[in-house]
């Protein structure tokens, strides 16, 4: 059986990183890949480190332990009280009765109203712990695929990559932290935001010549919807969408620019990479879903997420495996016409 190797790109987005772990359960059984490289931010980033830890020691269960392990700690943070009705309701359903909630009202109304700094930082401290739980030793390994985290630096503005030993517990607290939610990290003497500002997520180190080709990217937040948003929640809901997707898009755009250069002959063979993009997504789910859902995880939503983005990776399987190592099976040329 012959195996190809393929890099990952792990988007962020909060609880519905579950899609993720969909993707990637489907991906670790299936044999025919092998993982090379993988890029994550924010929830990609949780998602990369726990698929590093298990296939830096060799093993596919391991990684799929540890990303199950890691999803059900994130599923208990919230109160249970609800979970047997969502696990019922459609994803739009469960979407609209958080976002129409009393708590989830009065926590939004605080996020824009009162800084970080001046409210307690449970849940980051509960996200440390699930965070502190994976063995980064394993992780900063050489073992297993080359393993890359993005963070935006509050000052500079740019993007900072954290690699190999740089990779700790706060290098992934910073990727994920959300400047309204979270204090800024703080890392030698730097401070942090979210990563998905400006790489969600990064690809340009997948660019590397000793990785494939191919690039995989999992994506979580909608790269188009066909209706206007009109309400002031689907506005800000679309804002976020866009925010957090521009970054990428910018990186498709480029590696397109060289496509085209390369293919037309104006480019020496060999002068930059030819990448192959693939996508694996679920638009049509994720337009149902918002904010809401990202920032408060709940168990019943994120194992249909989980059973989502299996379904997602399998019928990319399905369609697309023979083009893995031949071409592109995203039409960059199309999308940026």
């Amino acid at each position: 059986m012959s195996v190809k190797r393929i890099n990952l790109a792990l988007q962020g987005g909060g609880a519905h990183g579950a899609f993720t772990w969909g993707v990637l359960d489907q991906i670790l059984s299936d044999e025919r890949l092998e993982i090379a490289g993988i890029s994550g931010t924010s929830a990609g980033a949780l998602n990369g480190a726990a698929l590093k830890c298990g296939l830096a020691r060799g093993s596919r269960d391991l990684a799929r332990e540890t990303l199950e392990k890691v999803w059900t700690k994130v599923g208990a943070v919230t109160d249970p009280t609800w979970t047997p009705w969502f696990a019922s309701a459609s994803p739009l359903a469960v979407s609209q009765a958080i976002e129409w909630s009393p708590a989830y009202q009065t926590i939004d109304m605080l996020t824009r109203a009162v800084s970080p700094y001046a409210m307690p930082d449970t849940a980051q401290k509960s996200l440390r712990k699930i965070v502190e739980d994976m063995s980064f030793e394993t992780i900063c390994s050489d073992a297993g695929p080359d393993f890359h985290v993005g963070a935006t630096n509050v000052r500079t503005g740019k993007i900072k990559l954290f690699t190999r030993d740089d990779i700790t517990p706060d290098a992934i607290l910073a990727s994920a932290c959300l400047p309204t939610l979270f204090p800024a990290v703080e890392i030698d003497g730097e401070h942090y935001w979210d990563g998905g500002y400006t790489g969600n997520p990064a690809l340009f180190p997948l660019f590397d010549p000793a990785l494939p080709r191919d690039i995989v990217i999992v994506n979580i937040n909608p790269l188009e919807r066909p209706e206007l948003p009109v309400t002031a929640r689907d506005i800000q809901n679309r804002i976020n969408e866009i925010s957090f997707n521009t970054s990428l898009l910018r990186e498709l755009r480029a590696i397109a620019f060289v496509q085209r250069l390369v293919r037309g002959g104006t480019m020496p063979d060999g002068a930059m990479k030819d990448v192959l993009v693939h996508m694996i997504a679920d638009d049509r789910l994720m337009r149902q879903l918002s904010v809401a859902t990202k920032t408060v995880p709940n168990a019943a939503v994120i194992h249909q997420l989980r059973a989502a983005g299996r379904d997602a990776a399998k019928a990319f399987l399905d369609r697309d495996f023979d083009q893995i190592g031949v071409q592109s099976s995203v039409d960059l040329q199309q999308m940026f016409d």
